[in-house]
């Protein structure tokens, strides 16, 4: 796994979890590979991922179950999705605001090229 240096790497693990969640890779209520087993597949210390790991249950994304590992919530979706669209809302719109401002893009130009994809992706969907 290639890590970028802007993103604490246990976060980017978390989210790469999440990610594998998201496209079914793991079902809810199925393990997960254990703190070591992704350590060895990501390449770092069993720490990090443990780091992420409790970062996710924090977030009730996983469960541990005592002995037996760690599994992915039943609404494990819902939460990644809530999680995503919060920070979202919280920090990459903010951001696009203040460069629409900064490059003097109007809103109406904005509406017309989400139009524009909108009924681009109909027509490919």
């Amino acid at each position: 796994m290639n890590f970028k240096e802007s993103k604490p790497i246990y976060l980017q693990i978390s989210d790469r979890i999440m990610d594998e969640i998201m496209q079914g890779n793991y079902p809810g209520d199925e393990r997960i590979p254990s703190v070591r087993e992704f350590a060895a597949t990501v390449g770092v210390n069993a720490n990090t991922v443990a780091r992420a790991f409790e970062y996710l249950q924090n977030s009730e994304v996983i469960y541990n179950r005592r002995g037996i590992g760690y599994f992915v919530s039943t609404d494990a979706k819902e939460k990644i999705e809530e999680m995503h669209k919060e920070q979202f809302i919280t920090t990459e719109i903010p951001e696009f605001l203040h460069k629409m401002e900064m490059l003097g893009i109007s809103i109406e130009e904005i509406t017309r090229i989400y139009e524009q994809n909108k009924a681009q992706n109909e027509k490919t969907n």
